[in-house]
């Protein structure tokens, strides 16, 4: 463990940093290195004076260099290595770097080009960051807990690397996501990156390239399933809840057949989301409430058909259906709204379901559809037979939505709210510069990837992106802040209730439907106060009654900077 203490005054405010690590030592920690920034008077005091250059500089001095150096890279995946290494050396640098210049660098080291950095992550191993627990060493669990590198754990993300974004089974390449995902909690949200840790649970894979792959360095079997795997999850939930009995615990880019399953199983024990289900579920809500905003047409009426149900898909089809039962309809009229496709084509009663998808398996209306094949009820047919309101892509089938199946659409709509949603870009259902001009610029568009402002018809449109980072690190933030024991759906709606009265669509409905990426922070603190009052009013906030949720946030939020250093 590293050691340094931080020292506050009277109100709370951090006015300096604590440690007895000198020379070498305090340059290579990461969560303390200043480089250049070390006065000459801390470079004495701390054996540093011949390890640094002469000059002292400021942090925005060191942002300016590093972010010409950032430019010498021309891939995304060079500049994603680049950034990670800078994490390495140097934490604050990088997330001062990464804030300043947010809506270029998310994208980098986030979706989409996380995607990517997971796919090599055997080939471009780095620094070790978090913890890997493998099978084998299950029975090592709680010393393996207790190498971590913080002292305290707020909040962690962990995957076991089945279910990466659009591309499968990666095994242990996840602890990239779990990493990926921690930056986003303090870039958009000010989580304290002193107190979060990535955790990948080794728990085999099933890619045969990595399992033939000289190189991978996971375990090399087959994953486990069944009660196996269900007894090592309970082991470390059990081994990390004692350790840290308040923290928030997120789940990410599980497999399908254990997501949802997982997180039945522990939410009502612990604080915990998945973020496939929840996250993707509470931003894609929010989106479609924008959506319906500025179709003109309430919600109750509209007709959603969503290609892809797996977590995600269904994810904000269980968001969706909570929304309408909210806005007065029956759970058999809620229902009635929805068209879900998986891989079989349209979910009906008659198919072979996974126990989260059966609520939305249709029953005898469709039996009298005309379809092109009368084997397979594709997207075609149902948008044909639907004429939806609403379309909603998370199959990762690179170009699903055709521009026969759009236009279609259009021709029955006024305004179609479009949301080709899966990641990375090159595996979006349809690219929104397509979608504007077939349906001659009525689409209401927002995309999981970034995508480039768009000209049509003399008009640049700003392609909104329904990226969960506006939705997790905001509820993270206020689940963390007020301790919260659970966190429930009157707490995710609350979170996306406040999301969408962000959205620009309140002030022009021909505004795009979500704010920018580089307003993350702002969101962020709004739906975290929305969260915390939420747990506050369920009795499930672990501070005083009295406190000051805004000032709590506040005082739980983190700023990249540096601090005076004393010697311990």
């Amino acid at each position: 463990m590293f050691e340094f203490k931080i020292i506050r005054n009277n109100e709370g405010e951090i006015t300096a940093i604590e440690t007895g690590l000198t020379g070498h030592a305090l340059l290579d920690m990461p969560k303390l290195n200043k480089g250049c920034a070390f006065t000459h008077e801390e470079r004495e005091e701390f054996g540093l004076t011949g390890f640094l250059p002469h000059q002292v500089e400021t942090l925005d001095q060191q942002v300016a260099r590093m972010y010409v150096q950032y430019h010498e890279h021309h891939t995304n995946l060079g500049k994603n290595i680049y950034l990670n290494v800078l994490h390495d050396y140097n934490e604050t640098l990088f997330y001062k770097l990464a804030s300043q210049h947010l809506e270029e660098m998310l994208p980098i080291v986030y979706t989409p080009t996380v995607g990517e950095a997971v796919q090599r992550f055997s080939l471009e191993h780095r620094k070790p960051r978090g913890l890997y627990i493998s099978y084998p060493d299950r029975d090592k669990m709680e010393s393996i807990l207790d190498n971590r590198l913080p002292p305290e754990v707020d909040l962690t993300v962990v995957t076991d690397g089945e279910a990466v974004l659009g591309i499968g089974d990666q095994g242990i390449g996840g602890i990239n996501i779990s990493n990926a995902k921690l930056m986003v909690y303090t870039l958009c949200g000010g989580i304290n990156p002193h107190r979060v840790l990535p955790i990948q649970l080794d728990v085999g894979t099933n890619n045969p390239h990595l399992l033939n792959d000289p190189m991978y360095l996971g375990w090399r079997h087959e994953r486990i399933s069944g009660q196996q795997f269900d007894d090592f999850i309970d082991m470390f939930v059990t081994a990390i809840t004692k350790k840290f009995p308040d923290i928030f615990l997120h789940w990410e880019d599980m497999g399908r057949d254990n997501a949802r399953r997982l997180l039945s199983r522990y939410r009502d024990k612990i604080c915990t989301i998945n973020g496939d289900m929840q996250g993707t579920g509470v931003v894609g809500l929010a989106t479609v409430l924008a959506g319906v905003i500025a179709s003109g047409m309430p919600l109750r009426n509209h007709r959603i058909v969503i290609m892809g149900a797996g977590t995600a898909g269904v994810g904000i089809a269980d968001q969706v259906y909570g929304a309408m039962r909210r806005a007065g309809l029956s759970e058999e009229e809620a229902r009635a709204r929805f068209w879900l496709l998986d891989r079989p084509g349209l979910l009906t009663q008659n198919a072979s379901l996974l126990p989260f998808q059966a609520p939305y398996a249709r029953k005898e209306d469709v039996s009298d559809w005309e379809l092109r094949d009368p084997h397979y009820i594709g997207l075609y047919d149902v948008v044909k037979n639907v004429r939806p309101t609403i379309l909603i892509g998370c199959s990762t089938v690179a170009g699903a939505f055709s521009e026969e199946i759009v236009k279609m659409m259009a021709s029955h709509v006024d305004r179609p709210i479009i949301m080709p949603l899966s990641n990375p870009t090159s595996l979006a259902e349809a690219k929104p510069d397509d979608l504007l001009k077939w349906t001659r610029g009525k689409a209401i568009i927002a995309a999981g990837s970034p995508f480039p402002d768009v000209m049509y018809d003399n008009k640049w449109y700003r392609i909104a992106q329904s990226n969960n980072a506006l939705a997790f690190p905001g509820i993270g933030l206020g689940a963390v802040a007020v301790k919260a024991k659970h966190v429930t759906d009157e707490m995710l709606w609350a979170a996306t209730q406040a999301l969408s009265e962000c959205s620009p669509v309140n002030q022009d409905k021909m505004a795009p439907i979500l704010p920018k990426l580089s307003e993350t922070k702002m969101v962020s603190f709004k739906v975290a106060l929305a969260v915390a009052e939420q747990a506050r009013k369920e009795g499930l906030a672990q501070i005083p009654e009295q406190a000051n949720l805004k000032d709590v946030i506040k005082k739980a939020s983190w700023e990249p900077r540096y601090y005076p250093y004393r010697k311990a």
